[in-house]
């Protein structure tokens, strides 16, 4: 990966031991086999309890908060996101943190993304910030060693949660994001950018329409990337309705989801796939393209959203990657996104 290597071994058994250790379904979090399986007993949750004991009282005062605090300019701070932001004004790079509890908060994102994207992640972090913790934050809202507890992790192009279930409902905890921008206007084939992959496999989907189901799913114009507030069970959703697909096109957008979810721990793939479930799964979902934003007008369309009554993934592709992400059990799970 880097050359933490050695920092992390003697972060993992200096700041953690090798005690008490929890089992997780993502096995081997490094490509040292000795290394990686101990670290892959760890949960995201025992290694944020980890880190907040580390926590002296002047840190704490500053990036640990009650579960429902309020912010001025934010309203509820640990369900806000946006698309590049600080949740605290101390980065993960700096000073405040100690060196080994910068390796530990490393250890946690990595803890929280799936073994076979880390090296995708760290590269979208070293092109949009120069590299991980750089205009990194984050902050701890409630008490990790208790029941109710969520650490918010933000940056460039970054919203990332671990929440043990607090909010048993929310898939990730809350709406996340993720983006890329190798280069801020990205060409039509989106070279380098990690996750054009996902609107590649959607496009896919869209070549495999007949005439009928693209005039459903091809929209004009791009709704405002961060409205994904749900619209539940009365309000319309405009798009292709996915209980009309045929059967192989059903596949094929179980293949689009399974891509979208990827890059994250199982539990958190697992946990989105309760939720899509509890409303009804795909059948409940429809999936717009938007012709506008085509970059290189090559009919290749760079803006898309798959929608349910509680579930909303929408991708933004023009003129770089964005990627807003809110689902939930129930559009009744009111949190503000």
């Amino acid at each position: 990966m880097r050359e933490d290597r050695a920092i992390e071994r003697r972060a993992f058994l200096g700041v953690i031991g090798a005690t008490g250790l929890m089992a997780t379904s993502a096995p081997g979090l490094f490509a040292d086999e000795q290394v990686g399986q101990t670290v892959a007993a760890k949960t995201s949750e025992s290694l944020l309890a980890e880190f907040y004991k580390t926590l002296d009282q002047q840190q704490r005062t500053a990036i640990c908060f009650p579960w429902d605090h309020q912010d001025p300019q934010r309203g509820l701070l640990r369900t806000f996101v946006a698309n590049n932001w600080n949740i605290v004004p101390q980065e993960i790079n700096s000073d405040f943190y100690s060196e080994d509890q910068r390796d530990l908060i490393r250890l946690l994102f990595e803890s929280v993304i799936h073994p076979d994207w880390h090296a995708r992640y760290y590269q979208q972090l070293e092109d949009d910030a120069g590299g991980f913790g750089n205009e990194q934050s984050l902050a701890i809202f409630g008490d990790p060693t208790s029941s109710q507890f969520e650490m918010v992790m933000t940056g460039r192009h970054m919203t990332l949660r671990v929440d043990g279930d607090s909010t048993p409902h929310m898939a990730f905890g809350g709406p996340i994001f993720y983006g890329h921008a190798p280069e801020f206007n990205e060409g039509a084939k989106h070279l380098d950018n990690v996750f054009w992959e996902q609107a590649v496999l959607a496009n896919n989907l869209y070549q495999m329409l007949d005439g009928k189901q693209r005039t459903a799913a091809l929209l004009p114009s791009t709704p405002r990337e961060q409205a994904v507030a749900f619209r539940g069970l009365k309000e319309p959703i405009p798009g292709l309705p996915l209980s009309e697909l045929s059967t192989d096109q059903h596949e094929h957008v179980q293949k689009v989801l399974q891509k979208l979810i990827e890059p994250y721990r199982q539990s958190d793939r697992d946990e989105v796939v309760r939720c899509l479930q509890s409303q009804g799964g795909l059948n409940s979902c429809r999936i717009a393209f938007y012709k506008d934003q085509d970059i290189g007008e090559d009919g290749v369309w760079d803006n898309w959203r798959l929608e349910g009554p509680s579930f909303v993934w929408h991708f933004r592709g023009s003129p770089h990657v964005h990627v807003w992400v809110n689902v939930s059990e129930s559009a009744d799970v009111a949190l503000n996104a």
